[in-house]
């Protein structure tokens, strides 16, 4: 019987070395393993001898059956490695050192700005949050202090949604999610978050305004947070992004989730204050309404206004990127035009 599985083993090793295809090495696994295979009817045989030759034989089979298994793979994984090695040496050369003459990709300016404001926040502690396109109406209005019937929503026209939430107004939707997310700050480590975002108004669309646009807002919170931290970060903001002097001025301002609440304008820069359709004609650009976060956001927040207090600034970042780069229509930066958006560096 030993005689029989050497046979076996050397007439198997014969027809593996003139294997060349897949379907062969199969049909070789059945030939030798399946159920009416070589080394199936040998170990059939097996019932006709005694106990000690029955165990010599069958180690034997056994050791034979693992070694078919493992040079039939071996064999396999030899011919994938070929068939890989032809369909390299036959494929079309590409000299990746060429220069290519395709032009580069770039940011949207929008993309940009933001890029930059982020860092120069990140560098003063802050966490850098992001906000859902779509809200319920109560993130939206009533957790930053703005009920039912307030006149404030008069000035927000709201895209609703047929299943009861809304397009956000503003990224101060997010504001309510972020206070509950991070708690109240701990003694002497203010909450500092800030959080862009893309907001919808059903507006009408001229030169400084669109129903797309993106914001971003900022809040601090934590023992002792003044009007004075406000316009500190405010200032490093403004100097850090347009890079030289911007003449700005700090008006009072009325929004629901501030108290006191200002309006810090800009002074336009595609006109130098002279007044242009960018900016009405006035010589001005609202960009950051900001203020103390009012007790009521505050509370429904989770957080005690009467241990902590905070800021909140809501910044146009489309009118930011408009006036560092002299972008004179609102429209540009929505307009898919690459040959206009790909000059911003």
């Amino acid at each position: 019987m030993l005689e029989v599985v050497e046979k076996l083993k050397s007439e198997f090793e014969a027809k593996l070395a003139q294997s060349k295809t897949h379907e062969e090495i199969e049909a070789m696994r059945i030939a030798y393993l399946g159920k009416k295979g070589a080394v199936t009817d040998v170990l059939k045989d097996l019932k006709n001898m005694d106990a000690e030759a029955k165990k010599q034989v069958g180690q034997q089979i056994n050791a034979l059956k693992d070694e078919i298994e493992e040079k039939l793979r071996l064999q396999a994984k030899k011919m994938e490695e070929i068939k890989f090695q032809m369909a390299m040496e036959n494929a079309e050369k590409f000299d990746f050192s060429i220069p290519s003459c395709q032009e580069v990709g770039s940011l949207h300016p929008v993309t940009i700005v933001q890029r930059q404001i982020e860092n120069i926040f990140k560098s003063m502690g802050f966490i850098i949050e992001d906000g859902l396109e779509i809200q319920t109406e109560y993130n939206n209005f009533e957790a930053v202090n703005i009920p039912k019937h307030h006149p404030a929503r008069d000035m927000q026209d709201t895209y609703y949604l047929s299943n009861g939430q809304l397009l956000k107004t503003h990224t101060s939707a997010a504001q309510n999610a972020i206070m509950r997310k991070y708690g109240a700050p701990k003694p002497g480590e203010p909450l500092r978050v800030l959080f862009p975002g893309r907001c919808f108004r059903n507006e009408n669309i001229d030169a400084s305004h669109e129903n797309t646009f993106f914001q971003l807002e900022g809040m601090m919170i934590g023992d002792n947070i003044s009007i004075s931290n406000l316009i500190y970060f405010m200032k490093v903001l403004l100097s850090e992004v347009f890079e030289r002097d911007v003449k700005v001025r700090l008006r009072p301002g009325f929004f629901p989730f501030v108290e006191p609440g200002f309006e810090l304008d800009i002074n336009c820069l595609i006109c130098g204050g002279k007044g242009c359709p960018t900016c009405k004609q006035s010589g001005w650009l609202e960009l950051l309404p900001c203020g103390m976060i009012h007790p009521n956001v505050l509370t429904m927040g989770g957080i005690d206004p009467d241990k902590y207090t905070g800021f909140a600034f809501g910044l146009g970042l489309t009118r930011l990127t408009m006036m560092k780069y002299g972008i004179k229509d609102i429209r540009v930066l929505n307009s898919g035009n690459l040959k206009a958006l790909k000059q911003f560096k």
